[in-house]
């Protein structure tokens, strides 16, 4: 063989494009351009519901083996058990049964009341029921997702509600699925009202509250009254939570000399962990109370001047 016909380049093996660093450099500037992008401009969130919609089948097909070994083993279940179950559910009617009928006559005593004070009825707040079908995958958030989205009529920030009280808010919707941020996430607020007091403030989410999480009452001063077992609901002055929901309740209250601010730590009363089946409502938005007439300051002050 001749020497005009060997291959006089360097081996493939050998070959290099770019170095190490460039590539580090350009994929990390390609990484902080498309966190940017996300965070300000919402330049992914197609793409991001593009891929949710396509993935849904793939989740949808890996959750029924769970589903049928659950089922399987409640199939199973022994006959005591169902019994036991049974004769439980049937104290609970029993006792349910006797709180209705409070519950009528004070209902009648309220409108009664109402209608000699001349008070605005409350307002009517349209709600659909879903179900939880995942917790989400970040460890550092408290989320899960439902199997309702924007073609089920989930609007963004609604309420969802368990059968005990608010269990958190939607923060992001898909066309088929939802996501809700739990009342204990770190970065989760709600404006409560004291029904013993009737004092308003907000509670923040805890997620290491008592390892199952919780909620803490901020920014209250030291002497406020406030008590362990005080029951918190939703204020509704933020427009979007219905006011009169149960959130949750005061179970530790500690005063320090060196600090204005009280440490007031509570528990919700939904059930954040293992909740199955909830209810979404429709956000309060603009159906509150009424807003006063703004009046111009310039006219304002000629008012005043005349006077």
């Amino acid at each position: 063989m001749s020497l005009g016909t060997l291959e006089r380049s360097a081996p493939p093996f050998f070959k290099q494009g770019p170095s190490a660093l460039a590539r580090l450099a350009m994929f990390t500037a390609l990484a902080v351009f498309l966190m940017v992008a996300d965070a300000r401009f919402q330049l992914t969130s197609p793409f991001r519901q593009a891929v949710a919609t396509v993935l849904y089948p793939v989740q949808w097909l890996m959750l029924k083996p769970v589903e049928f070994a659950t089922h399987g083993a409640g199939y199973f279940q022994s006959l005591q058990a169902a019994q036991d179950d049974l004769d439980t559910a049937r104290r609970k009617m029993t006792l349910m049964g006797q709180r209705a009928n409070q519950a009528e006559q004070l209902v009648m005593e309220n409108a009664r009341l109402r209608k000699l004070l001349a008070l605005r009825d409350r307002l009517e707040t349209s709600a659909q029921a879903a179900e939880v079908v995942y917790d989400t995958a970040d460890p550092f958030t408290r989320r899960v997702v439902l199997d309702r989205g924007q073609m089920g009529g989930v609007e963004l920030g609604a309420p969802v509600m368990d059968e005990a009280g608010v269990l958190g808010q939607v923060t992001r919707v898909f066309p088929l699925v939802s996501e809700v941020t739990l009342l204990i996430d770190r970065d989760q607020a709600i404006p409560v009202l004291n029904v013993r007091t009737g004092v308003r403030g907000v509670a923040y989410g805890d997620p290491v509250a008592g390892h199952a999480g919780g909620m803490e009452l901020r920014f209250m001063p030291a002497n406020a009254d406030i008590r362990e077992e005080d029951l918190l609901t939703t204020s509704g002055v933020d427009g979007l939570y219905p006011p009169g929901l149960p959130v949750a309740r005061v179970v530790r209250v500690e005063r320090s000399a060196d600090s204005a601010f009280a440490r007031i730590y509570c528990v919700p009363l939904a059930q954040v962990q293992g909740a199955r089946h909830v209810v979404v409502l429709k956000p309060l938005g603009d159906t509150g109370l009424p807003r006063p007439e703004s009046v111009p300051p310039l006219q304002a002050a000629r008012k005043g001047a005349r006077k």
